[in-house]
């Protein structure tokens, strides 16, 4: 009975992580494509300045806002928790804004239609981190085992994956039957179907249906077990303090950040790789399936890693992996050759996925290294600097893609008919400028990264001793 509800409540929380990755995938793999063709279509010329403008703007605010909702998941106490009421809340609310971003309702244009994507993208932002930071704070509080962590971090990263995999496979596929636009191809001499407002909008109502869903049953099934003493009243500007005195936390999140960028720089233009460069956007759904193929053979990867070396160095062989993998892709892209960038970035992908699990296990050894160095916890105030260090990979993604193409020359109306210059720059950020992004990364977490090996010993010991002492305090 105890092995059922383990897996039942594991496998519910995991769930949850499907319905996040469904509208986050949504929002950093095919976002800047549909706002290329919006604004581009509506009169707007100079969108791309806009869309600069705009993804640094949305971070300073989530600079602000991310911290504060870690703070009042931390002091939030109800019958279900402080964690669930949010996580139902921030999903439902987010599966509405996703449903408005990836539309044009009110019909605008010009400046008004800016200020129509200015709001329902920063909103996105502000109702996915309601659901973000207390979905992924709940694992410090599920057990203070290091084990038993790397398996419900295991199981949370492969759920999401799942999720990343079924919108990056799914909504090319469905986006494409969805269309009602056609485009002539000067190259294949035929129109070609191409996406169109319909076919962004299906999708994304689609995916706000099942994040729902999903939340349901992620708070349904599962239990928190609450082990920490009542918070202090924390301010923003003592939330502020607390990130500013974790010292592995800034680490963590720019070396972090660093890597993510890159593979979000991969999922952002593969649909402008394969609309633009291949012309074939049915195609891309094969490359993602090469991403999902990956993510799952490198969640089983970190385990094994970890068998033989310590998570220091598995999260280096890891992104050492991803680097190889994409190397091999550059190569491919550029001479055409789909099968081998397929094969290829399976083996990037494998790099990927194990160091996605690594950086949540790394975040709950930071969880304790910051009451080892403050004398307290703050899970969600820590865990909110996940949702915050991908939202910042995610601007690395859109100041690189808004800025290369408006560098070449990018024309949405012309999709397959652009410049060699257009395409030489999308096929450069698919695959190039991620490996120089993650070996940076590498240097980084190599030389400043110190939560490994007998420091990190004394830190768990720290941190369990204090555990036993509340544990007793409560019972008293």
């Amino acid at each position: 009975m105890n092995a059922l509800k383990f897996i039942k409540g594991k496998l519910g929380y995991g769930v949850g992580a499907v319905g996040l990755d469904l509208s986050y995938g949504m929002f950093y793999s095919f976002l800047a494509k549909y706002l290329t063709y919006t604004l581009e279509r509506n009169g707007i010329r100079n969108y791309n300045l806009f869309l600069l403008i705009l993804t640094p703007i949305a971070r300073l605010w989530d600079g602000i806002n991310d911290p504060m909702m870690g703070t009042i998941v931390d002091n939030t106490h109800t019958r279900l928790g402080k964690y669930r009421p949010w996580i139902l809340t921030g999903s439902c609310l987010n599966a509405i804004v996703l449903i408005f971003l990836f539309s044009n309702p009110f019909k605008l244009s010009g400046a008004g239609l800016c200020v129509y994507v200015a709001i329902t993208y920063i909103l996105w932002g502000m109702t996915n981190t309601l659901a973000d930071i207390p979905y992924w704070s709940m694992i410090p509080s599920f057990t203070s085992d290091p084990k038993e962590r790397n398996l419900i971090s295991t199981v949370a990263r492969a759920f999401s994956g799942l999720g990343q995999g079924i919108v990056t496979i799914g909504a090319p596929l469905l986006m494409t039957a969805f269309s009602r636009t056609t485009e002539y191809s000067i190259e294949k001499q035929a129109d070609v179907k191409v996406y169109d407002e319909r076919s962004f909008l299906f999708s994304a109502i689609i995916c706000s249906a099942c994040l729902i869903i999903f939340a349901l049953v992620c708070v349904g099934t599962t239990k928190e077990r609450i082990t920490t003493t009542k918070s202090e009243k924390f301010t923003l500007g003592r939330a502020l303090q607390i990130v500013k005195s974790n010292d592995q936390l800034l680490i963590f999140m720019l070396f972090s950040m660093i890597s993510n960028a890159g593979w979000y720089l991969t999922s952002g233009v593969a649909v402008y790789y394969f609309d633009v460069v291949v012309g074939n956007t049915k195609k891309q759904s094969a490359f993602s399936t090469a991403s999902a193929i990956g993510s799952v053979v490198g969640m089983l990867l970190l385990p094994v890693l970890t068998k033989y070396m310590s998570k220091r160095r598995a999260y280096q062989v890891s992104l050492g992996v991803a680097a190889f993998g994409y190397a091999g892709m550059s190569v491919c892209a550029f001479s055409g050759n789909l099968v081998g960038l397929n094969i290829f970035y399976i083996i990037g992908a494998i790099g990927i996925s194990s160091m996605f699990i690594a950086q949540t296990i790394f975040l709950a050894d930071i969880v304790d290294y910051g009451e080892f160095k403050m004398g307290f916890r703050a899970e969600s105030i820590t865990f909110s600097m996940k949702g915050f260090l991908q939202k910042m990979a995610y601007t690395v993604q859109t100041i690189i893609l808004f800025a290369t193409n408006g560098l070449t020359g990018y024309s949405e109306e012309l999709h397959m008919n652009n410049s060699a210059a257009v395409k030489n720059g999308i096929t450069a950020m698919l695959c190039v400028i991620p490996v120089a992004l993650f070996l940076i990364s590498l240097v980084i977490f190599s030389t400043k990264f110190k939560l490994h090996g007998s420091f990190m010993d004394e830190v768990t010991k720290t941190v369990t001793e204090n555990q036993k002492r509340r544990e007793l305090a409560q019972d008293e």
